[in-house]
């Protein structure tokens, strides 16, 4: 008998490769235990590849927004930040800039945004800017150079952390821009810095392309500016000043 190929669940079972049950469609096709079986294997394969692609990311571990602290920050645009989450920069292959100083939660929400795009289905590579540009600098020949280039090129969404963190020679610029300019107009890209534009010369010094780098990331991108004190700093008094309360009680037990 001739599968009916409009049954729903003929697709389903075609595209999960179960070809022993495709063989012989005409009996399995009316039993219950069908649909349950190929539903559960697809959940099985969904969840599996969700894994590999988070794991390929390389996101890590990280607290998610329901810790963000949003009222520590001095200056935060929380609907902004909500708006982020809808992906729509995303899907227009515009980029993110998230701006600010040390320990106010710009890597949190890179790696929140990083996980995110990859729950909804996206190639998405996060990593620091010292490990992405000491990397390509390291390349030998024009070969290796090229496929790492590839690499830091193809995912939809790269996210590159603690820009401005430390400070580059001219090589580390220009390689810089190259990701930039063939990302640019096609995929989104994500940087977390401490540094403002006009202080980038500080991060490549003797670079002549830092103008038309930012220039190019800036374009059709979202700037999310945020002010404060360190949200670490703010932890670890507080963890400082409740073990000296708790050696208190205990000399006082004593």
């Amino acid at each position: 008998m001739t599968p009916n190929l409009n049954d729903e669940l003929y697709p389903r079972a075609l595209k999960l490769g179960l070809y022993g049950l495709i063989s012989d469609w005409p009996t399995v096709s009316t039993q219950p235990w069908l649909a349950p079986l190929i539903e559960r294997e697809e959940t099985e394969r969904r969840q599996r590849s969700l894994e590999r692609r988070i794991q390929a990311s390389r996101v890590g571990r990280f607290k998610t927004m329901a810790d963000f602290h949003y009222t520590w920050p001095k200056k935060l645009d929380r609907e902004q930040i909500d708006d982020l989450f809808t992906f729509q920069w995303l899907q227009k292959a515009h980029n993110v800039i998230l701006l600010g100083p040390n320990g106010v939660g710009k890597s949190m929400i890179a790696q929140n945004l990083t996980y995110e795009a990859v729950k909804r289905g996206a190639t998405a590579l996060f990593l620091s800017a010292s490990e992405m540009l000491n990397d390509l600098a390291a390349q030998d020949g024009t070969t290796s150079l090229q496929r790492r280039l590839r690499r830091y090129s193809r995912p939809q969404l790269l996210a590159i952390d603690e820009l401005g963190y430390l400070s580059y020679d001219h090589r580390h610029a220009d390689l810089l821009f190259e990701v930039v300019t063939r990302r640019y107009g096609q995929k989104s890209t994500l940087i977390t810095t401490n540094k403002p534009f006009a202080e980038w010369n500080e991060v490549f010094p003797s670079a002549t392309s830092v103008v038309t780098l930012v220039d190019r990331l800036v374009h059709h991108a979202e700037i999310v500016q945020i002010d404060g004190d360190s949200y670490r700093l703010k932890e670890a008094r507080e963890e400082t000043a409740q073990k000296a309360k708790e050696r208190a009680t205990r000399r006082r037990k004593a």
